[in-house]
């Protein structure tokens, strides 16, 4: 193993795979993420375990001391929209409820606790006997789950319940009539991480299986089913008989402590009856190594649910057998010719003699029928996903391993993924689109569950780790530099050393003048040379480097850029930088010939106003031809720097901040195009008045003597300019309060100062004396909303009364979701940024000003209505 591949193998909790952002790839690669709703798995995870149609016992309003039997019409994350039994389909009396707060009990409470069911005033006249009503609507009726409504679990996601410790039972994947106890050792997300119960915690044997697999069930579900309850022959030889019944009798008197709620199964796929028999032959992808299809055989049926299938093998020396079990509804089995009817290649069995593989021939041969068309479901195409798109998924060779993965190739409901960044070089994967081993985009991130960036998603991070940590700087581009030595050595198109694109050393003089915009210290810290190899690459690096040992990464990719005006004699490359949190990038010009690479240092060197031997294909031994180190900075500045106004345009191809969600000019007072990403806010009395090509001064950064500063730029302000800036600024910190989600203690005290933005510019920037006078500082500001006056009390709101609110806001076009979800006054009162988010689908910007309306009536209803 060379040093680069030791290095992605130990990188498994590296600070690089940390820094992998899935926006930032799908941007870089220009891919989209396969579609949340194509994971029917991951959905069901994340529902709460309350559904439409389930009962509870509810407390009467007002008195709260009666109860009544209503029913769930609809849920929103943690809110119910309930309707009394009795009301019909008469919506006018349904109610939202939090399962927070709210006097919520399963069917059967009051008569347990000896509370009194009575009917409400509203239906009194339609129930004229309430015991034979409640025993109508409740024949058959299915309660609201009761772990879900009372202690400590009240609210909880059903996965809160596989906890550590849990127990539950696995069948054998060898045989359908055993099973035998695993206990839970992780639980990612409803992805379990299992150890068969009696084996030690260093045991090899783990497995991971998602919470809804069709094998894994409650405790108890053998006996129920009369299979029997025994380990796997994988792992029986290691304990005696005696010791195996030793832990069944252990886990029984343990049993009440670990159990797992067997309603939280009631979600698992169903499984059918079969109709195949033994001998039957079929195509199959091994699900332990689904890489290829191959002819397989049914060898054996143990009832009319399971059976097993076993690829087929002629080598007679062959003593092991790949076997597993399956249903009828089992992913990786297809009727014979189904390969050739789809255009895939089928690998022959092995020992197959000959390399055409002929079903027919080969169904004679072995005097076996195939499987019917009738044997197999029908399989459909309405699924979401498309070739090129980007999930995670789980690595098959290794399942403890989830991996970013490309959709190479879709047939029906199978997918073919390419998995990138796993420790190992793994083929394609054929995985089915109901696979519980694949997951929507981001999904380890929510889980907290480490991903596998690709090889060179880790590079480009350790790139930028050298902007935020640049004490690391030295690890950072030797590994970076050695992997552009590899890269180089294994490239296809690699040229010879001497070659026309071949670019010779670029050495590093660190004693050589740095210049007002690269920190000295960082390098010397550099390697002492980049190269060779071909001129894109090489350069690249060296840009990169150089960006990352500055005082201000941002301002030196900014003194790179292209200017829209400059005709291009080379390659644009796309650099970046991170500085204070923010990612900046630009196109910046990169020769492609070795003939002008020392002109292209050179010149380099000069745009950063450092010595024009800083850094080139001349190493510097003892004194600088410059004679930089004699030259003061003001003397250096003026033989080398810039003196001239210089306008920086935006780069050909549009490059915008990658992280930042507004824009702002820069700080001079010039009037110049906007640079490609925003700076941190300023004080709207604050002035810059540093000359354009002079440092802004941050830290270390070092400062232009004063008779360095261009007057000219600092006498061409005008009012229209200060008054775009002004705008700017205070669009700026309105929006900056949006850039982060607040608590909802905060939520009303940030989003008061949310109004009609027209109206906004119209108060702030309104000149009363005279017209063409800027405002002052202390003029500008953003008012408090006006207050909001209601007509009537929001408890009493029907959803028509919400929608024609909201129509009458800037959320108007949000009316319809509210409409759709029937939302009245009072579940418009419990809304909360979280909610709306969640069960709203909204992104954080239309969320924050729907909330602030919300705010609006809240405030309203407190000062007209509360008392």
């Amino acid at each position: 193993m060379n040093g680069e591949q030791q290095h992605d193998a130990d990188a498994g909790s590296g600070v690089e795979e940390a820094e992998f952002n899935w926006d930032e790839y799908l941007e870089d690669t220009g891919a989209i993420a396969a579609p949340h709703g194509s994971f029917k798995h991951v959905d069901t995870s994340l529902q709460n375990g309350f559904a439409p149609g389930m009962k509870l016992e509810v407390a009467v309003k007002p008195d709260h001391t009666t109860y009544w039997v209503a029913t769930i019409i609809t849920t929103c994350g943690q809110l119910l929209l309930l309707r009394y039994d009795g009301y019909g389909e008469d919506r006018k009396a349904d109610f939202w409820c939090d399962i927070m707060t709210a006097d919520l009990h399963p069917i059967g409470w009051c008569e347990q606790n000896k509370k009194i069911l009575k009917v409400p005033e509203g239906i009194k006249d339609k129930i004229s006997d309430q015991e034979e009503f409640l025993r109508q609507t409740l024949a058959g009726a299915c309660s609201a789950p009761a772990n879900l409504l009372e202690g400590l679990h009240r609210g909880k996601n059903p996965l809160d319940f596989i906890a550590p410790g849990s127990r539950l039972e696995c069948q054998n994947s060898q045989d359908s009539l055993e099973a035998w106890i695993v206990r839970v050792v992780e639980n990612v997300g409803g992805r379990l991480k299992l150890r068969y119960e009696g084996l030690v915690d260093s045991d090899q044997s783990d497995q991971w299986m998602f919470y809804l697999d069709p094998f894994l069930h409650p405790v108890g579900w053998a006996a129920q089913q009369g299979y029997a309850l025994q380990p796997p022959a994988a792992i029986r030889s290691l304990k005696s008989e005696a010791e195996w019944q030793d832990i069944l009798i252990k886990v029984k008197e343990e049993e009440e402590g670990s159990s797992v709620p067997t309603d939280l199964f009631k979600d698992k796929p169903v499984i059918g009856v079969h109709s195949f028999t033994a001998s039957m032959k079929l195509e199959a992808v091994d699900p332990m190594a689904p890489f290829v299809l191959s002819p397989a055989t049914v060898v054996k049926v143990f009832n009319e649910k399971y059976f097993l299938v076993e690829i087929d093998d002629l080598r007679p020396e062959c003593a092991t057998s790949r076997s597993y079990v399956c249903h009828v509804n089992s992913a990786g089995i297809f009727p014979v010719q189904w390969s050739l009817k789809n255009g895939l290649h089928l690998s022959p069995p092995a020992g197959y003699p000959g390399q055409d593989f002929d079903w027919a021939d080969y169904l004679k041969q072995c005097g076996a029928e195939a499987a019917p068309q009738s044997c197999f479901p029908m399989l459909t195409s309405n699924h979401g996903f498309k070739e090129n798109m980007k999930l995670e998924a789980v690595n098959p060779v290794d399942p403890g391993e989830i991996c970013i993965a490309t959709v190479t190739k879709v047939k029906e409901t199978y997918l073919w993924l390419q998995l990138e960044g796993s420790k190992k070089p793994v083929p394609e994967c054929i995985v089915n689109v109901e696979s519980m081993n694949i997951f929507p985009v981001g999904w380890c991130e929510t889980n907290g569950y480490q991903l596998r960036p690709p090889r060179k998603a880790i590079v480009n991070k350790q790139k930028k780790i050298a902007v935020v940590q640049p004490e690391k700087q030295i690890l950072s581009s030797r590994t970076v530099h050695e992997r552009l030595k590899n890269q180089e050595l294994n490239s296809t198109d690699s040229v010879v050393i001497n070659g026309k694109y071949c670019c010779p050393k670029i050495y590093f003089n660190h004693r050589c003048f740095s210049g007002p915009y690269l920190n000295k210290g960082r390098i010397a810290e550099l390697p002492q040379s980049v190269g060779p190899g071909n001129c894109v690459l090489v350069l690249k690096e060296v840009l990169t480097l150089l960006i990352n040992a500055a005082y201000k990464p941002s301002r030196v990719l900014r003194e790179l850029q292209l200017d829209e005006d400059t005709a291009w004699h080379g390659h644009g490359e796309t650099l970046k930088a991170k500085y204070k949190g923010k990612s900046y990038r630009a196109t910046v010009e990169v020769v492609r010939t070795a003939d002008r690479v020392a002109d292209f240092c050179r010149t380099t060197c000069i745009k950063l106003e450092c010595c024009p031997n800083l850094f080139g294909p001349q190493m510097v031994l003892d004194k600088c031809s410059e004679n930089c180190s004699v030259l003061t900075k003001t003397k250096y500045t003026h033989y080398y720097g810039k003196r001239k106004n210089k306008r920086i345009g935006r780069p050909p191809g549009g490059h915008s901040n990658l992280e930042a969600s507004m824009k702002k000019p820069s700080k001079r007072r010039k009037r110049r195009k906007h640079f490609f990403v925003h700076k941190k806010k300023r004080s709207s009395t604050s002035v810059d008045n540093s000359p354009v090509g002079s440092t802004q001064g941050s830290g270390g950064e070092e400062e232009d003597d004063q008779d360095d500063v261009d007057e000219e730029s600092m006498s061409e302000d005008s009012a229209s300019e200060q008054q775009d800036e002004l705008l700017e600024e205070s669009e700026v910190s309105e929006k900056k309060s949006r850039s982060s989600s607040p608590t909802q203690s905060e939520l009303s005290h940030c989003l008061a100062q949310d109004q009609d933005k027209q109206k906004r510019k119209l108060r702030t920037f309104s000149f009363s004396d005279d017209e063409n006078k800027p405002p002052s500082p202390k003029e500008i500001k953003i008012e408090v909303a006006e207050k909001l006056q209601l007509d009537s009390n929001p408890l009493e709101w029907s959803v028509a009364d919400v929608v024609r609110f909201l129509r009458s806001t800037d959320c108007a076009p949000l009316a319809r979701i509210f409409l759709d979800q029937e939302i009245d006054g009072q579940a418009l009162l419990l809304l909360t940024l979280p909610t709306v988010q969640e069960c709203m689908d909204l992104k954080l910007g239309p969320a924050i000003k729907l909330c602030h309306h919300i705010e609006r009536v809240k405030l309203a209803f407190y000062q007209q209505f509360a008392n």
